[in-house]
């Protein structure tokens, strides 16, 4: 798997493109156990904010919050393919879609580790 330093992520129709800025390959490939992405079913890695840029598409991006509000997922509006999300636990950074990645294909990451979503610290209520 050929992982670039600075490499391109499509959605499946090609309406959005991002850029990504990913100096260290793949960050934290994973995937989680909450209700949101035991759905979605994706792998995700981790990269700066500052190191994603939308360069085509930005306005065909939908925005989907849920919970606390706090993690912000995106997904293109013509085919539905969730491209990435500004994360909840981390919100300095946004975790992406694996598999949107150009030339990367998610299954040859297999086995990927499983976060406890369900019991997500920021649920937690402190007293």
């Amino acid at each position: 798997m050929d992982i670039k330093s600075v490499h391109k992520a499509k959605c499946h129709c090609g309406a959005v493109e991002l850029e990504l800025t990913m100096p260290n390959g793949l960050e934290d490939p994973r995937r989680c156990s909450c209700s949101m992405c035991r759905k979605r079913g994706a792998i995700a890695a981790s990269v700066l904010l500052e190191n994603l840029k939308i360069i085509k598409g930005e306005d065909n991006l939908t925005l989907y919050q849920f919970n606390t509000m706090t993690a912000k997922h995106y997904f293109c509006k013509t085919c539905g393919i969730y491209t990435h999300h500004q994360r909840r636990s981390n919100p300095h950074q946004f975790a992406i879609n694996v598999a949107c990645l150009e030339g990367v294909n998610p299954y040859d990451l297999e086995p990927v580790k499983i976060y406890d979503g369900i019991h997500h610290p920021k649920d937690t209520i402190n007293l």
